[in-house]
């Protein structure tokens, strides 16, 4: 019988896995589950497809995790579909952003089901790497999943091939299950992976990193603080001492990024750096961009002085691709790098020893340990500022809220642009309050911001379930989230 997996327009999703280095994703055939999964080079192949559709999706993740929170606004310059629902919180069902993300995550899902489901096949693996199959499978299928429950709640759990029949007629898992499933795929994952693999793909310290950043989601926080220890006790990340160390391609292989996505100028190229860089381009850097989106005001003026994450994140001052006067109009610049339109060899993180430090504070704190939580939070502020000047005093969190407020804080300043903020905002109850309004285009003559006013409401936390999707359930099965059509 022909298989299908849901969510991916019932499509058998094993495309992509015909590949030869993690570096160089080019499907050369058409693969079937009579022609494949024979040897252990399939299973690695196949592993190597699993990664190629986080890589492929995560050029426009912005879109669905930047985009609606206050870090960013769309560009008159280029309309994307979905794009100003996005950006205004105004998302409905049929809006194609959360739907594209929707069925790209789900693509991958299937591929990491795959390899799961024929992982006993092959008879002739070396070593340990069944169970580094094993493993990298399950982490990636926890990060999609992760994603999903985010954005949208509960989502059919599918851990498997199924009939197109029975994916009709499967409905949503609860929030629990799902992050259940998760858990229990990053615990096996822990187990599984070497301490050591090749830039872009998963090891032991990312399992234990995305595991302890699902116990902080959960507020399960002893658990949490557990895997950020190991992390610490077991391997040898840093923070960079310098910023911009994580934003140039010369140095992108370094020992803060835990797991990344790889990309090569031209062969295998993102799409990220041209998105983000003004219509004109940038002097010596590409000669065109498409200028998807802006930075806000409200994210740019809380950088202070000093703070050396601010010219690896936003650049105030431009000049275009054919030079001339610098003038004022701020754009993204941490992606911006010499690269060919639409393919910039710049790897993307997903994961990085700054996000454990900060989550790892949050953990201590909520343990009771507000020193030591203190003692976290400042190891990024020394980095960013390259002294002690800016430290937190105990004093600067005396409350719970002083130390959400702070944390959260330097979690934007950190992680703009690498989508992080609207996820803080939502699962720390923030989102309805920040995002109230939004300060937008900055006059600097006048110096006076454009304010955009929003009207977040709580069930905005979660994003419609795509309608394009419901339609291909049997009636009534797949239930839309609570506040859309």
């Amino acid at each position: 019988m022909k298989k299908t997996i849901i969510a991916a327009q019932m499509l058998f999703l094993l495309g992509g896995a015909s590949c030869t280095k993690l570096l160089n994703l080019k499907p050369e055939d058409t693969l079937t589950t009579g022609n494949y999964y024979k040897t252990s080079n399939d299973m690695n192949l196949a592993v190597v497809g699993v990664y190629n559709a986080l890589q492929q999706r995560k050029q426009t993740d912005f879109l669905i995790m930047e985009l609606p929170s206050d870090n960013l606004y769309m560009s008159s310059n280029t309309a994307v579909a979905g794009g100003s629902d996005m950006d205004n919180l105004a998302v409905v069902s049929d809006n194609n952003i959360a739907a594209d993300f929707w069925e790209a995550t789900y693509t991958g899902i299937g591929r990491a089901n795959a390899i799961l489901e024929n992982i006993n096949v092959p008879t002739d693996y070396q070593g340990t790497s069944k169970d580094q199959y094993t493993g990298e499978a399950e982490f990636m299928r926890a990060c999609f999943y992760f994603d999903l429950v985010r954005l949208y709640g509960g989502v059919p759990k599918v851990t498997g091939s199924l009939s197109i029949s029975d994916a009709k007629n499967m409905a949503k898992s609860s929030t629990d299950d799902i992050y259940a499933l998760i858990i229990t795929d990053l615990k096996d994952a822990v187990d599984r992976l070497p301490k050591t693999i090749a830039p872009g793909r998963a090891n032991k310290a990312a399992a234990l990193g995305m595991l302890g950043k699902v116990y902080v989601y959960r507020k399960d926080y002893a658990s949490a603080k557990t895997c950020f220890e190991r992390i610490n006790s077991e391997f040898s990340y840093i923070l960079e001492p310098e910023f911009s160390t994580l934003w140039s391609l010369a140095t992108e292989d370094n020992k803060e990024v835990i797991f990344t996505m790889k990309y090569i100028e031209s062969s295998n190229g993102q799409t990220l750096s041209t998105a983000y860089t003004p219509n004109g381009g940038l002097y010596q850097n590409v000669e065109r961009g498409n200028e998807v989106a802006l930075p806000s005001w409200s994210l740019n003026k809380q950088f202070v002085a000093g703070d050396k994450r601010k010219a690896n994140t936003i650049t105030d001052m431009y000049v275009p691709f054919s030079g001339g006067p610098a003038i004022f109009y701020p754009y993204v610049s941490k992606y911006a790098v010499k690269h060919i339109i639409g393919s910039s060899g710049l790897d993307i993180p997903v994961l990085r020893y700054a996000d454990v430090v900060l989550l790892y504070a949050e953990s201590l704190y909520n343990s009771g340990d507000k020193g030591n939580a203190l003692v976290q939070l400042n190891r990024v502020r020394e980095r960013a500022f390259g002294n002690t000047t800016h430290n937190y005093v105990a004093a600067d969190i005396a409350s719970a809220d002083d130390f959400l407020n702070k944390l959260l804080l330097e979690r934007q300043l950190e992680f703009a642009y690498e989508n992080e903020r609207w996820m803080d905002l939502v699962r720390t109850g923030k989102m309805t309050t920040v995002m109230a309004k939004e300060e937008r285009l900055y006059n600097n003559v006048t110096g006076v911001a454009l304010t955009t006013t929003l009207s977040p409401q709580a069930y905005m936390a979660l994003f419609p379930i795509p309608k394009r999707q419901i339609d291909l359930y049997n009636p009534g099965v797949l239930k839309q989230n609570t506040g859309y059509n």
